[in-house]
């Protein structure tokens, strides 16, 4: 049996156990031998070799960090890479395909980045050895599959890459001078202006770059990892920061790279981006900060609906409980009374920024998605909404507001989490806060920041809760369970819930009615709505120019191939959004 013991140290604290206290309870310890001991960081430290997976000491640690984990008989691979002792485990790797895009499909904290660091020539490899491992010895270890093959051009110099990395907000840290600058500088194929005029970045290729927005960063990025001559390039979450019309057309971009000289591996959250961008897919199970596993690739079709069932069949293996989705919810009928607030036509000025705003009325339970693109007034938007004054039961409409940037100050999670600590059922344990507790939120990752701002805001006593790109950060099972969780809470409060988000099928998923934008961004916006889902999805797919249809096994929202034939069928029929 695999057997895999694992260590979080930032999570490590002996002030809190009174001092190693899991080797104190640890019954090989107890007995003589020597399978818990102290580090040279101070932190807990566990031999494999010596673990009986009796699970003891996971239970007793009172900070969650340590996870035993027994794999199954029949996995006997050894590990890719490990994060020194005790440290994550990653096995096996994707591989790039010449002439396809393979995406690669798991949770936070599986070990994709990780995997596309290898393959990418920037992380070495130690094969669980106390050493980092040269091509020569990779090569070896995968003799007879294709990743030997990779592996033997990339030490040949036949291989070529370039790799945009997750962070892209980290870039005016290592790079000072104007966007024009930095892809000048990148610039191996001469084709800057051709590249930047793609991408929609002429207007701002003079401006510095600590001075453009996320969106605007990650076009940037996108721009010069694609100037560099290579034949194989990695995108790790290429649409984070941009609005749904940019995914679309970025996705299209990347896409149309792969060729047989070329190959492309995605990492990406974005399910139906993800299906729409991708050939191939590698599944990534285990879990968060201890293992991940990569699959064998599939299909896109395949894979991702084999990801929502939890199952994988070839391997045997169940790497989640439930089987995720998608039901076709019907119109809900509006009682009368169950009115809750409604705004007469506005207008607002912001500078050269103009918005305006249809009539619009919300009723209780209602959980409504707004659409549009990045600087279209979106967020303005809701802030005005933020003031509505308004009647209900209680007396003045109360409002409760989760910014799109959330701020991260020094202060405990727990002093923002008091109120959510009711919801303990409905918003701590599916959220996974309680570990958090203790930390300050200048201390948490943004998926972690994210998950404690949207549990303070739900918990707050309101009317109208109004959540600005809540599925920010999160990974693929993340906004899906977000998804259900503000249905519940509406559900359960009897309140109303509006919702702006750029990944369409978490708005499809959790969304009953929505409120679209169109307009030129930064120059003029109009909200126009709610609709009904089909009605302002039809007015929205015809902007974007797709149209969706169900997949006919999981029932998610997929985007049909332009001109394919069930494309053509539904422009025909004025039908754009699947019924």
């Amino acid at each position: 049996m695999t057997r895999i013991a694992v260590v979080e140290a930032d999570k490590c604290d002996q002030s809190k156990c009174g001092g190693l206290y899991c080797a104190k309870v640890c019954p090989i310890n107890r007995a003589g031998d020597e399978c818990v001991y102290e580090g040279e960081d101070r932190k807990a430290k566990i031999i494999e070799s010596m673990c009986v997976g009796c699970g003891i000491c996971p239970k007793k640690c009172p900070t969650n960090a340590i996870t035993i984990v027994n794999l199954p008989d029949e996995f006997n691979e050894q590990p890719i890479h490990k994060y020194g002792e005790s440290g994550f485990q990653l096995y096996n790797l994707p591989i790039p395909v010449f002439g396809k895009v393979v995406g690669l499909l798991g949770r936070n904290g599986i070990g994709k980045s990780t995997a596309v660091k290898i393959l990418a020539g920037m992380l070495k490899p130690n094969l669980k050895t106390d050493r980092e491992v040269e091509l020569d010895e990779l090569i070896h270890y995968f003799k007879g599959t294709e990743a030997q093959s990779y592996f033997e051009r990339l030490k040949e110099g036949k291989i070529k890459v370039a790799y945009k990395p997750q962070q892209v907000e980290a870039i005016p840290k290592t790079f000072k001078g104007t966007v024009k600058e930095l892809l000048t500088k990148v610039d191996e194929k001469q084709q800057l202006e051709e590249i930047a005029n793609t991408l929609e970045l002429e207007h701002i290729l003079d401006r510095s770059i600590d001075h453009i927005s996320g969106g605007e960063l990650q076009r940037v990025a996108i721009a010069a990892t694609v100037l560099r001559k290579a034949n194989v390039y990695f995108f790790d979450e290429p649409t984070s920061y941009l609005d749904i019309k940019q995914r679309i057309k970025i996705s299209r971009f990347i896409k149309n790279l792969a060729d047989e000289h070329t190959a492309v591996v995605v990492i990406e959250h974005d399910l139906i981006i993800l299906d729409y961008l991708t050939d191939l897919v590698h599944l990534m199970y285990g879990k968060e900060n201890a293992y991940g596993i990569v699959s064998q690739p599939k299909s896109t079709r395949n894979g991702i609906n084999i990801y929502l069932s939890g199952y994988l069949p070839e391997e045997n293996m169940r790497f989640r409980s439930n089987h995720i989705t998608f039901d076709i919810r019907g119109v809900r009928e509006i009682e009368r009374d169950s009115f809750l607030a409604d705004w007469e036509e506005f207008s607002v000025k912001k500078g050269e920024f103009s918005l305006k705003a249809d009539k619009g009325t919300i009723h209780t339970h209602d959980i409504i998605g707004i659409l549009g693109e990045n600087g279209i007034g979106k967020t303005t938007f809701v802030k005005r909404l933020a003031e509505i004054e308004g009647e209900t039961k209680h007396g003045a409409l109360r409002v409760a507001f989760k910014p799109q940037y959330p701020p991260a100050d020094d202060t405990l999670v727990m002093t923002h989490l008091m109120q959510a600590m009711k919801y303990d059922v409905q918003l701590i344990k599916p959220l996974e806060l309680e570990e958090l507790y203790e930390r300050q939120l200048n201390q948490l990752s943004g998926g972690q920041l994210q998950r404690v701002i949207i549990a303070k805001t739900l918990a707050e006593e309101a009317d109208l809760y109004l959540l600005d790109e809540p599925s920010a950060y999160l990974d693929v099972e993340q906004r899906l369970r977000m998804s259900k969780i503000i249905r519940d809470m509406m559900e359960l409060k009897g309140k109303a819930c509006l919702v702006v988000d750029h990944d369409l099928l978490f708005i499809d998923y959790l969304s009953e009615k929505l409120i679209v934008f169109d307009g030129t961004p930064a120059v003029s916006g109009h909200a126009k709505g709610p609709y009904t889902m089909e009605g302002g999805m039809n007015q929205f797919l015809s902007d974007l120019g797709i149209t969706f249809r169900r997949d006919e096994d999981s029932g998610r929202p997929r985007v049909n191939k332009i001109n394919s034939v069930k494309d053509k069928e539904q422009r025909a029929s004025g039908n754009l959004y699947y019924s």
